[in-house]
This record gives structure tokens, C-alpha cells and sequence, in this order.
């Protein structure tokens, strides 16, 4: 599988959108190496009116369409933490069910979660453990 990315700049309005194929390995050192941190000062540094995201990267599959992506924040301590962003596939039933059921995009979202279980989160993406993300969401 390959992927791309994009970038949310608290500084800027405009999103960055890196279409050059990423390797899963390739994904891993950008979430890894990311100045979160930076960002995350950079966002509090601003007046309220400049800020126009929390800094995030969402990668894209590029042959399923489905989309992980990590937000920064800081908890009430002021440590790193992230919310997960999962888009998938999934079947909706439609009128409870008497329709049918039909297959569309949706996001699950998760907050508060550590630096570590965010990248242990975006490596089963990568791995295509989609069944292990889907977890979490249940949880």
C-alpha cells in the first residue's frame, strides 16, 4: 500500500496536501518525527484569530481510500496527547434497516490518547489492521 498526506498549520488556512507516494515505513517517520511539540507552542504563541487548526496530519491510502489522521493537543498537564481520526468504509442501515443497508464513508474519533498508542494505532493502519483501529472505537 502507498500513501499520502496532508498537514494542518495553526498558522495557516490553507491546507498543505503532499501527494508524493509514502511507503508504510515512510508514513511511521513522518508522524514520528513531526514537530508536534513546536507546533503545539507555535498554536499557543497565536492570537485566538490566527489560529485556524490544531496541528495534524492526516494520511490517505491511496488504493482503499480509508484516512488516519493524528491531531495534537495537551492534556490538562501539559503533555502531549492526540485524537485518532479513522476513515472507513462502513455499511449504514438505511430507515432502521428496512431499506437495506448501504456502504458509506465515515469517521470515528477518539481523544486523549498518548504520543505511543497513537503511533501503535498508526502503524496497525499501516499494516492493515484495520480490525485493531475499529477496536479502540468500540471501546
Amino acid at each position: 500500500m502507498t500513501y499520502k498526506y496532508s498537514i494542518c498549520h495553526p498558522e495557516k488556512e490553507d491546507i498543505e496536501y503532499l501527494n508524493s507516494p509514502l511507503s508504510k515505513n515512510e508514513v511511521l517517520e513522518v508522524a514520528k518525527n513531526y514537530p508536534w511539540i513546536d507546533k503545539l507552542k507555535l498554536l499557543n504563541s497565536l492570537n485566538p484569530k490566527d489560529i485556524h487548526y490544531n496541528p495534524s496530519i492526516d494520511f490517505i491510502c491511496i488504493e482503499n481510500g480509508k484516512s488516519f489522521c493524528l491531531t495534537a493537543n495537551y492534556d490538562s498537564d501539559q503533555k502531549l496527547e492526540f485524537s485518532l481520526w479513522y476513515n472507513r468504509p462502513k455499511k449504514i442501515k438505511v430507515l432502521f434497516g428496512i431499506l437495506g443497508e448501504k456502504g458509506q464513508m465515515v469517521v470515528d474519533d477518539i481523544w486523549s490518547v498518548s504520543f505511543e498508542k497513537s503511533l501503535k494505532y498508526l502503524k496497525y493502519f499501516v499494516n492493515e489492521n484495520y480490525s485493531l483501529i475499529e477496536e479502540l472505537y468500540k471501546g
